[in-house]
């Protein structure tokens, strides 16, 4: 080897070289999900580090700093902080559709908080995390060396569910991004089940056999979505269709009679919005004038769900309230549908011709204007409810 030898490059090529290596690196191993498997690496690394923890459903939690530190020191040489926030969030069941991480103690809230530090919370894994690493003993996938060359780790967990859909994602990484909105597991796998009925005809099923089936995004925070666009035209499936588009949510609202007295309450807000926020937005609407006919706010929420009150003058239009609502704030919003992800080396992003399994809608001849406000009808203001159900504290999906 010759030292001090100064080799002349063209900064074009350098540069180019450079930065593909680093946009590579940024796509494969840390922003987006891999398809198989539909986890980032971090998040792989954690439900691996669990599982040979022992933490499976049943035993015994261990301290938050406990895992941290056994995911750093064997598998993700990087910030403890960055680890920490990708269990919290495997952990919160408004972030996840199905948590990963049964975490016991202050994992943060709809509002905003941050979870406790980790010296206080403990975690182990959650039931369907062990469907995600069943049978990994059993050379069900590769294994690969790690950061230092003395351990192995595995490069997917062998996921006997379709967690990418089930769970989705969203990243941002170097020239692409993720969005890829949660479904209901149980119609993403009737679904499959299709598919696989009917695999010798593969090439034949299309964007509206699959919409039978899944019923659109299931979102774990509830919300009603609203298939058509206002020129009529099919939101859902020209999303899931073609892999990009916008698909509007918005609150859950209903109107309840006390005494002569009007009240809006919402009971399930959009995917991903602070409640806290709203509330606030709320407020300071009514208080500059912009929403007319409000005479009192308040967050009744509790552990049983979400119940933000809305109190009206006698004199005020609950519709028209309502619609000023939904232009001015968070509860009338929009989901950015992005499908991408990794898988190896490669990066797809799912299109309905090419590979019918990411799609979903709702099932042709399922659509309804959006209906009017009614006292006590329990309904949101459009045809598809996205709610959870099974989850305390979560509302139930209706369909």
């Amino acid at each position: 080897m010759e030292l001090g030898l100064v080799r002349q490059v063209e900064i074009r090529d350098e540069l180019q070289r450079a930065y593909l290596d680093y946009a590579m690196s940024v796509i494969v191993a840390r922003a987006l999900p891999d398809v198989r498997d539909g986890l980032k690496p971090v998040q792989r690394r954690i439900l691996y580090a669990m599982h040979e923890l022992g933490l499976h459903p049943g035993a015994p939690y261990k301290k938050s700093a406990r895992i941290v530190g056994e995911v750093l020191g064997k598998y993700h040489p990087h910030g403890d902080a960055a680890v920490y926030e990708a269990m919290a969030r495997m952990a919160q069941d408004f972030s996840l559709r199905y948590p990963l991480v049964d975490g016991q103690g202050n994992f943060g809230s709809v509002d905003g908080d941050s979870p406790a530090a980790m010296r206080y919370t403990e975690a182990r894994l959650a039931p369907i995390a062990a469907e995600m690493l069943a049978d990994i003993q059993k050379e069900t996938v590769d294994f690969v060396p790690n950061f230092d060359d003395t351990l192995r780790e595995p490069a997917i967990l062998p996921a006997a569910i379709p967690n990418l859909l089930v769970n989705g994602s969203s990243g941002i990484a170097v020239g692409m991004a993720t969005s890829i909105p949660p479904h209901n597991l149980s119609e993403v796998c009737d679904a499959l089940i299709y598919l696989l009925d009917n695999w010798k005809h593969l090439d034949d099923i299309g964007v509206e056999d699959l919409l039978r089936f899944i019923q659109g995004p299931d979102f774990p925070t509830g919300g009603v979505v609203y298939r058509e666009t206002a020129e009529g035209e099919d939101a859902l499936a020209a999303a899931y269709g073609t892999g990009r588009g916008r698909i509007t949510v918005r609150a859950r609202v209903r109107l309840e009679m006390d005494r002569a007295r009007q009240r809006l309450v919402v009971t399930e807000i959009p995917y991903q919005v602070n409640k806290s926020s709203l509330v606030e937005r709320i407020a300071e609407l009514a208080r500059d004038g912009r929403l007319e006919g409000v005479t009192d706010l308040r967050d009744e929420s509790d552990r049983q769900g979400i119940r933000v009150v809305i109190e009206l003058a006698r004199t005020a239009d609950p519709e028209a309230v309502l619609a000023e609502l939904f232009r001015s704030t968070p509860p009338g919003d929009h989901f950015q549908h992005h499908p991408a992800g990794a898988g190896g080396r490669r990066t797809a992003t799912p299109d309905a011709q090419a590979s019918p399994a990411p799609l979903s809608g709702t099932p042709p001849g399922d659509r309804h204007p959006a209906q009017p406000l009614r006292p006590g009808a329990g309904e949101g203001t459009g045809p598809h409810p996205g709610g959870a159900p099974g989850r305390p504290g979560q509302p139930g999906r209706s369909d």
